[in-house]
């Protein structure tokens, strides 16, 4: 059974409000991602082939323990939404693995912050969507960080990198619009399918008899729990709020993530990096109390 197109889509204001906290939770977990691709030891299609893996796994399992539908209706329900979904997931995770073993975690978080402007460009071609002065202000105010990061950061960025993530955060976006539409896709399915897909296609340019067990234990970490889980509940907040507000608070990533690349691999942040975070996490945080007051 095909899924059906939502017939509204502009969300209320507390589900708003449940959606953008959704989003903070999730964001805060993919902020881990590049520790643990970092200290995976392996190179970029090894490390997308673990990712996928253990996430499909733990995706897959928790679907059949959770949904009465079990795993299998789940998929036929969700349609063709959920394949395209999940397609474009194995061209955001790809996409992102292969940026941070070529560019700096502050670069690529900064590019992914360039969702909303993305998602909004999506939403208003495919979901005809209006976006709210609030919701342009607070992009405008996160745009402002990130021109004041990549004022001192663009003489050593990596081109290859940085082209690996606008082709990641343009899958993401596109993504976030499209369950935007369809809200009855399983966002555990979307996640899980898009694993599926990824570790196959690498599976054919890797040798998983040759990892070592250090490499198996921290993907497994990153796969089974923090990345799916985190992206999971970024894919849930577009069932309450707007994928361009959603894609908007997602870019606490932005800060957080350069802050565990110091703390673990002592790349250190300039005063740009850190002025220009620090707009962006005031931003998100005046937002998020702006919906709570409207809430009130």
């Amino acid at each position: 059974m095909a899924m059906s197109e939502t017939t509204s889509i502009q969300p209320s204001r507390n589900m708003r409000l449940k959606g953008v906290g959704i989003a903070l939770i999730g964001a805060a977990l993919m902020s881990l991602d590049p520790v643990f691709i970092r200290f995976s030891g392996v190179e970029e299609l090894e490390t997308s082939f673990l990712f996928g893996l253990f996430t499909a796994i733990s995706m897959a399992v928790v679907i059949q323990l959770k949904d009465k539908r079990g795993l299998l209706r789940v998929l036929r329900e969700s349609g063709w939404p959920l394949l395209a979904a999940g397609i474009l997931m194995l061209g955001s995770a790809s996409g992102l693995v292969f940026a941070i073993k070529n560019t700096s975690v502050a670069n690529t978080f900064l590019i992914f912050s360039t969702t909303p402007a993305i998602a909004a460009v999506f939403s208003w071609i495919l979901l005809r969507e209006k976006v709210s002065r609030q919701t342009l202000f607070a992009i405008a105010g996160v745009f402002a960080g990130i021109a004041v990061v990549v004022s001192g950061s663009t003489g050593t960025s990596s081109w290859f990198g940085d082209m690996l993530a606008v082709f990641a955060v343009s899958c993401l976006a596109l993504m976030m619009t499209l369950l935007r539409k369809f809200p009855g896709v399983s966002r555990m399915g979307a996640v899980g399918v898009g694993g599926f897909l990824l570790a196959v296609t690498m599976f054919f340019f890797t040798e998983p008899s040759a990892f070592s067990l250090n490499t198996w234990l921290i993907m497994g970490a990153m796969g089974l729990l923090t990345a799916p889980f985190g992206r999971v509940l970024s894919m849930v907040a577009t069932r309450y709020a707007t994928a361009t507000e959603v894609s908007m608070t997602l870019m606490l990533e932005t800060v957080l993530a350069p802050i565990w690349a110091f703390i673990f691999f002592t790349e250190v942040l300039g005063a740009n990096s850190l002025a220009g975070g620090a707009i962006i996490l005031v931003t998100i945080v005046a937002y998020t109390l702006h919906l709570t007051r409207e809430e009130g």
